[in-house]
Order: C-alpha cells, then sequence, then structure tokens
C-alpha cells in the first residue's frame, strides 16, 4: 500500500513539472478560472507552483552535471 502511495506521489509530481514546462516553453497553463470551487482552485494552484519549484530544481540540477549541455536552437 504504501509503495503504491510513493508510486502515485511520483507520478502527480512528474505530471505537475511537465506542466509546468509545457508553460515555460508554450505559455500555455490549465484554466484554473473554470474551477467552480475556490478551496479545489487554490489546491491545484499550489500543485501546479510545486511542478514549477520541481522544474527550477531540475534545472539547477541538471546544469551542475557534466552528464547535461547547454545548446542553442
Amino acid at each position: 500500500m504504501l509503495g503504491k502511495l510513493v508510486h502515485l506521489g511520483f507520478d502527480a509530481i512528474l505530471i505537475s513539472a511537465f506542466l509546468a514546462g509545457v508553460r515555460r516553453s508554450t505559455g500555455l497553463t490549465p484554466a484554473l478560472s473554470q474551477v467552480p470551487n475556490k478551496d479545489v482552485r487554490q489546491l491545484l494552484r499550489t500543485y501546479l507552483e510545486f511542478g514549477e519549484y520541481i522544474f527550477d530544481f531540475s534545472t539547477v540540477i541538471f546544469g551542475r552535471s557534466n552528464s547535461f549541455e547547454r545548446k542553442s536552437n
């Protein structure tokens, strides 16, 4: 049971970080204004902000690694 919860939590973090990457590269973001319940809307906003944090943290870690390099398009 604990393993399944950890797996679902990790999947949720990956989805949130993916959405942060989509937002950064395209400007597209979920339309939270269409969520009728303000508490759920705030929960989703916090979830997406956590994805931004994970995305930024990953970028810093990858940037310090010798296994990754920056390339211009």
